[in-house]
């Protein structure tokens, strides 16, 4: 029995299922005259995958998409295939590392490659996310390949070969030597594994990335013809009918004109009794008798209709072992935050008197909800645990006044340091 693989050849997620057939001796054979963008569009190849994407595995039982469950098919054809291990915990961990291989290294390095390859918006910002969440799931890799040549028990299993398929695009054009010299564990497993006879007859020679990827040039705006059109006209005019000189005028205006920003869907709220700035002036005026002055003043100033209160906890805490690198990364967040400064105010702490530091913080904002757009431009949201206060809870209460004036002890620990967003 032939399968046929529908894919390039040079497809990192095809493959996946070409080396665990070679590892299987499952006859798979990529389509002919295949060429991306194309066949991938035709009637025949939607009605395999509705969505036109690769691989697809043609089978005498129906199609198959998505090249995880493409190499599992394969892998599962040979009955007790040690791909898959020899009891169910390998299995389990097997599985968990095909996982972990998706939504961790892979999902990383698309975030930081395609923006680069122009496939997504770049922005620099998020690639330092991107690259941050990367170090972090090779830092988890490594470790575990310190005591293990391979992921699970002693040869090759499925786990290895989606982790190196993934991998191999990284290390092919954005993981330079520089990066991957951090995780000596993972560049000793990756180049084993691409140097197995069953995976260099599909991948062929491996060459590291000697450099970046370079960020793509975006194509020149069409706009710019079309001023230049613009600016000609009314000397044309001018030249044709020298009364009309005074109408050049509105023309260039209407050019230059900036179109009307959309409304902030803040801005459309009902209006709220509270006054941000207000508070604001309040909280930085208030030198002595805090509690009596500012805090009161802040519970009678807000108006839990028009904002909401929310308690923010850093997710990754046990990374913070170092107090100036955890202090940097809270200022990073704060001027990143810039953005929101008519519609919210914060507070964030840095809690401990040794490592590890806990970063906590209380923000308000304008509305019932995060706002979506803050969500969407400020990466570091998605660090942090967010939970909406309850000041109904006399405890919860407490605790924001707490952290609005920096009480200390707070909930019991020093505070390394306390930092303010207004």
């Amino acid at each position: 029995m032939v399968l046929v693989l529908h894919a390039s050849k040079t497809n990192k997620n095809a493959y996946k299922a070409l080396i665990a057939a070679e590892y299987s001796g499952v006859d798979v054979k990529l389509a002919e005259n295949f060429e991306m963008g194309v066949t991938n569009k035709t009637p025949e190849f939607l009605k395999m995958n509705p969505i036109g994407k690769v691989p697809v595995l043609e089978t005498p039982d129906g199609p198959i998409f998505e090249s995880n469950a493409i190499a599992r098919y394969v892998t599962r054809l040979i009955a007790d295939n040690p791909l898959y291990g020899s009891s169910l915990i390998d299995y389990a961990h097997i599985e968990q590392w095909m996982d972990f291989a998706a939504t961790e290294i892979d999902a990383g390095i698309a975030r930081w490659l395609y923006p680069r390859l122009g496939f997504q918006l770049y922005l620099p910002p998020a690639e330092e996310a991107a690259i941050s969440a990367l170090k972090r799931a090779l830092g988890a890799l490594n470790l575990h390949l310190a005591s293990n040549t391979y992921l699970v028990g002693h040869s090759v299993t499925l786990a290895d070969i989606i982790l190196t398929c993934n991998l191999h695009i990284g290390f092919a054009n954005i993981m330079t030597k520089s990066f991957t010299s951090e995780f000596p564990h993972v560049e000793r497993y990756f180049w084993t594994m691409v140097n197995q006879p069953n995976v260099k007859k599909v991948v062929g020679e491996v060459k590291q990335a000697e450099v970046v990827a370079p960020i793509a040039k975006k194509p020149s705006p069409p706009k710019e013809s079309a001023k230049t059109k613009a600016k000609e006209e009314p000397k044309k005019e001018v030249k044709e009918k020298e009364p009309a000189k005074p109408k050049a005028e509105p023309a260039a205006d209407e050019e230059e004109a900036p179109k009307p920003k959309p409304k902030n869907p803040l801005d459309l709220l009902p209006p709220s009794k509270m006054v941000l700035d207000d508070w604001k002036r309040l909280y930085s005026n208030t030198k002595t008798n805090f509690r009596e002055v500012a805090i009161k003043g802040f519970w009678e100033m807000y108006d839990p209709e028009g904002y909401s209160l929310w308690f923010c906890n850093y997710k990754y805490n046990d990374e913070n072992t170092v107090s100036f690198v955890t202090l940097n990364k809270v200022g990073g967040f704060l001027q990143r935050m810039d953005l929101a400064r008519k519609y919210a105010f914060g507070k964030m702490l840095v809690i401990g008197s040794e490592p590890p530091y806990k970063v906590q913080g209380l923000w308000l904002f304008r509305g019932q909800e995060i706002p979506q757009f803050i969500m969407d431009e400020c990466y570091d949201m998605e660090l942090y645990e967010w939970t909406k206060a309850d000041i109904s809870d006399e405890a919860q209460k407490e605790r924001v006044s707490q952290m609005i004036e920096d009480a200390e002890p707070f909930e019991g620990e020093a505070l390394l340091d306390a930092k303010c967003f207004k």
